[in-house]
């Protein structure tokens, strides 16, 4: 055993005597270290009920365009994909206690440039913060040696990593945490404001029952009924605005952030419980299967000693893509009317599941030797 991996084997919570840790001291770091995804999900989410009142801010406040608030949504990912890289940096340079106490320096800064904000560019520099903090918190490592890849034990893994990553991301779900009180106010709910509410308590719910079941049903089970109820959700989303858009009184041109302020048709709210049902089925199919486990596959396929540094091109190239489907988001709901954006991830979607039953391999109840030796075929 190399020295680097008694490092990794050794308790981080064990005092230098070697006595068992005190549960009282195991319960605070473990509070301390979840404060840190806390502030993660809380900078993510944040636009989601942002954005219908900055769209209808009054002078002199800010107030954010169309074309604003799909920067203000998605520049975020951007800061993170850099704050990634600089992580990996900072990691090395300073260890990670210390690197996640220096995370709350941009995640401060970020919300308070937000909170006196005097015009768009401080929202958006804000925000760019906020990002930054959010990919250092990820500790994404820079770099790699390209000849690794030329092993079957490295770059099999390394493809698959970066598929799920994409894939997580292109099933929208980002665009759906983000936009979701916009996306409610689309499909004509007085009450939108409780979107992210009902969104965040079905993720954390899914993805405990996920936690419970993942040794027993395995990943590949989860990652395919997971994909197979977020391309039924997506495409009763897309079902929804279709039916709702067709009508006489419906504009050709739909515009997601505008804020809505007429009340519902009897067609509308025929149809509501589709677009309730919709939006709960799919977080709830994400938080079961796509939302958990490829960071878990991350944390398991890799071998010792390329785990950091491929991790890390694999946690960045899942907030590049969270850049680019946030960004597009709205074009794209412009371009194919909300109906076609759905449909287009339920498409994803699908070949999601198609790439999980084709390529990733099942790893309950292996051991990392056992992984390596499945992608080089022994």
């Amino acid at each position: 055993m190399t020295p680097e991996d008694q490092e990794e084997t050794q308790p981080l919570l064990r005092p230098p005597g070697g006595s068992a840790p005190r549960s009282r001291r195991v319960f605070l770091a473990a509070f301390a270290a979840a404060l840190g995804p806390l502030s993660f999900g809380f900078a993510l989410g944040y636009s989601s009920p942002a954005i219908p009142s900055l769209r209808r801010a009054a002078p002199p406040a800010p107030r954010l365009d169309a074309a604003a608030a799909s920067w203000f949504g998605a520049i975020v990912t951007l800061g993170a994909a850099a704050g990634g890289v600089l992580g990996g940096w900072l990691v090395d340079l300073a260890g990670r206690k210390l690197s996640l106490l220096l995370c709350t320096v941009p995640f401060v800064t970020g919300f308070a440039v937000i909170t006196a904000a005097q015009n768009v560019w401080m929202l958006l520099g804000g925000r760019l913060l906020t990002g930054l903090a959010c990919g250092i918190a990820s500790l994404v490592a820079p770099g790699f040696r390209l000849v690794q890849l030329q092993r079957p034990g490295i770059y099999k893994p390394f493809i698959i990593g970066i598929s799920l990553m994409a894939f997580q991301q292109l099933s929208g779900i980002n665009a759906v945490m983000f936009y979701a009180e916009s996306i409610f106010q689309e499909a004509k709910f007085k009450d939108s404001s409780l979107a992210s509410v009902v969104v965040g308590v079905i993720q954390v719910l899914f993805t405990a029952i996920a936690a419970l079941v993942m040794d027993r049903a395995g990943r590949r089970l989860l990652l395919a009924l997971s994909g197979v109820v977020m391309v039924f959700s997506t495409s009763a989303f897309g079902a929804y605005f279709k039916l709702t858009q067709d009508g006489p009184s419906n504009s050709s041109h739909v515009e997601l952030w505008t804020p809505i302020s007429m009340e519902p048709t009897d067609a509308s709210m025929g149809l509501a419980w589709l677009a309730v049902g919709s939006m709960c089925l799919f977080i709830a199919g994400f938080a079961v299967g796509w939302g958990p486990i490829p960071w878990l596959l991350m944390s398991e396929i890799f071998p010792l000693h390329v785990k950091g540094v491929a991790t890390g091109v694999c946690v960045l190239t899942n907030w590049l893509m969270a850049f680019l489907v946030t960004k597009e988001f709205s074009s794209l709901m412009e371009v194919l009317r909300p109906y076609g954006a759905f449909w287009l991830a339920s498409a994803f979607c699908i070949f999601s599941v198609l790439f999980t039953l084709a390529c990733v391999p099942e790893t309950k109840g292996k051991t990392l030797e056992q992984i390596t030796a499945h992608f080089e075929g022994r």
